[in-house]
């Protein structure tokens, strides 16, 4: 596949002003070892469907998303393409020690991340516990995430297939805006039913009749193109064929 140059666009955002403050690497950080990160982040916006780093490719920065959905995916000799992940609000791109990606990581979405110098972090971490140990929380929830994810591509039915990708964005959604999951959810999907069948294995007429299904079932309301609200956050999971504690998805 060829790897055209892409425009990569520059912002700023104020760490007092992150949406993810409270979810991501930098979480436990005090207030001096936030001025430390501070001199080694910058903040990186990517369009819809661009390459943010293609798998074997040196990577001199890790990230945090901020917002926007990115996916994670391995492309075959043969050209085949498989997504196996998401990265959501707060989620972690990239590891400290290696110098390449493992994976495609692609924009879902419009998104901005925060990038972080890889080796300024690497060197931080060894002096910031606070850092090393958030990390490894993420870590270690990321590989969840991953088992899980098997599950839902190679067991679940079209049906717990659209549930369970729904739940996962609401209940990141609801995190990060501090709201209990025992309350009406509304939020933005942020994925088109095109991009939902491509990542779920699933055809567009599977999707949107799952959807529809579930919309005329009154798991869920759409308003507009994309906003999504959810009555019964637990009438949706039960959808999901997950163990009543949700797996992954707390």
């Amino acid at each position: 596949m060829p790897r055209a140059t892409q425009k990569i666009q520059t912002i700023s955002q104020e760490c007092g002003d992150c949406p993810i403050r409270h979810r991501a690497v930098c979480a436990r950080c005090e207030s001096d070892e936030l001025n430390l990160l501070e001199q080694i982040k910058y903040y990186r916006s990517f369009e819809a469907g661009q390459t943010v780093v293609w798998a074997g490719d040196k990577m001199d920065f890790v990230a945090s998303v901020v917002t926007g959905i990115a996916t994670l995916s391995q492309t075959m000799e043969d050209g085949r393409r498989q997504m196996v992940g998401l990265l959501l609000p707060s989620d972690f791109a990239g590891r400290p020690g290696r110098e390449t990606s493992a994976y495609d990581v692609t924009a879902a979405t419009d998104l901005v991340m925060c990038c972080f110098r890889k080796k300024p972090f690497e060197e931080l971490m060894l002096r910031t516990p606070h850092i090393g140990q958030r990390l490894l929380e993420m870590t270690l929830d990321e590989l969840d995430a991953a088992r899980e994810w098997m599950l839902l591509l190679g067991r679940k039915t079209a049906r717990e297939k659209i549930a369970s990708l729904i739940c996962i964005i609401a209940r990141r959604d609801a995190s990060l805006q501090l709201n209990a999951t025992d309350a009406e959810l509304r939020f933005d999907l942020p994925l088109t039913r095109e991009a939902m069948s491509e990542y779920l294995g699933l055809t567009l007429e599977t999707v949107s009749r799952q959807v529809s299904a579930l919309r005329k079932e009154g798991l869920i309301i759409t308003e507009g193109k994309r906003q999504i609200v959810i009555p019964d956050f637990d009438r949706l999971l039960e959808e999901t064929g997950d163990d009543s504690d949700g797996g992954f998805l707390v």
